[in-house]
């Protein structure tokens, strides 16, 4: 799978794609450009159907599912939206006559829904959905499958709960030596963590430390992002200098940080030379990473600084959301030290 900007792009994958498959058909679909992707699952017994949960990913859509990480709730979304969702989910399970669980995949864009996939089974989401809420979706999904009604069972109202809870996706990216580090449509994960908080940004904090990165309170932020991202990348790096960190930026990101109020040092691409970016993460200045890029030879210009973060276990971040997320965790660090909680303790509410 491939999300393709261009026409000299689409031609270089249709010829490797027929060659790695040339017995099954080429399946091309329309990309929804910076859209929120939601994932629901639900039970239905033919007649009533009942929401585990409603996850809002903190990737972009275009992330494969398995590889984003997503919150329950959904953390941006308005109720309105989120009604409507439900709604659909109901309409959807009840016309396909689905007996045990369905999952959905939802995408939006300027407040318009679209369906991606409905799948009429379990997900991945199931045991982090069923964690978070407290029942057992699957023993239950399997009962209404062997002709128990979910009015018999008892199930038959969505949980409400006070609490929020963050899904990771880990990776066995420092295993591969020649791997890329940037996501994208194929899943690339090989686990999931879990962090459940109060709050979104003490959920998001949670979910990072169990991946094993370590958050930092203090020190250097590097930032370097394409040239779409730069307007979206401000309200971050103002966040940054707020809570104290010192910025250091390529050149291109840098003066439009300076040159709109946020302090930035400039420091060269690899391909600019030396002394570059990469030198300066590697020297142990840096203490965690922000980049995004565009277009298959900055990619590949820009492999060997993600590796570098990635090699000395600096939180990075490949995607503005992402980025955006992990700011919201420092400052929830940064305010109160994180306590733990049991998952008993947590459905005692």
């Amino acid at each position: 799978m491939e999300i393709v900007y261009s026409e000299s792009r689409l031609e270089y994958y249709m010829q490797h794609a027929v060659n790695a498959s040339p017995e099954h058909p080429i399946l091309i679909d329309d990309f929804l450009q910076d859209a929120i992707e939601i994932d629901v699952d639900a039970i239905s017994d033919g007649v009533d159907v009942v929401i585990g949960g409603v996850m809002e990913h903190i990737e972009e859509a275009g992330i494969h599912s398995g590889d984003s990480a997503c919150s329950l709730p959904a953390f941006s979304l308005s109720q309105e939206t989120v009604e409507e969702i439900k709604i659909q989910t109901r309409a959807l399970a009840r016309e396909l006559n689905v007996i045990g669980l369905i999952n959905i995949q939802f995408a939006i864009q300027n407040g318009d829904i679209y369906i991606i996939e409905v799948n009429p089974r379990a997900s991945r989401t199931i045991p982090f959905v069923s964690k978070t809420i407290g029942v057992p979706l699957a023993k239950i999904a399997a009962r209404v499958m062997a002709g128990k009604s979910l009015q018999e069972i008892g199930f038959t109202k969505e949980v409400e709960f006070p609490h929020i809870a963050v899904k990771e996706s880990v990776f066995p990216f420092n295993k591969f030596t020649n791997v890329d580090v940037l996501l994208g449509p194929e899943m690339k994960s090989t686990g999931e963590v879990m962090g459940i908080d109060k709050t979104f940004g003490r959920a998001f904090a949670k979910s990072q430390l169990a991946t094993g990165i370590k958050l930092p309170l203090s020190g250097t932020a590097f930032i370097s992002v394409k040239d779409t991202d730069k307007s979206k990348t401000l309200k971050i790096a103002q966040g940054l200098q707020e809570l104290g960190y010192r910025i250091i930026a390529t050149n291109g990101t840098a003066d439009y940080l300076n040159k709109n109020g946020v302090t930035a040092e400039a420091v060269n691409k690899v391909k600019e030379g030396s002394p570059h970016c990469v030198e300066v993460i590697e020297s142990g200045e840096i203490n965690l990473v922000i980049n995004t890029v565009f277009g298959e030879q900055a990619i590949k210009d820009s492999f060997s600084l993600r590796r570098s973060s990635l090699n000395q276990n600096l939180p990075y971040c490949t995607t503005i959301p992402g980025a955006s997320a992990l700011v919201g965790a420092l400052k929830a660090l940064k305010e109160e030290s994180l306590d733990i909680t049991t998952i008993q303790e947590y459905h005692n509410f």
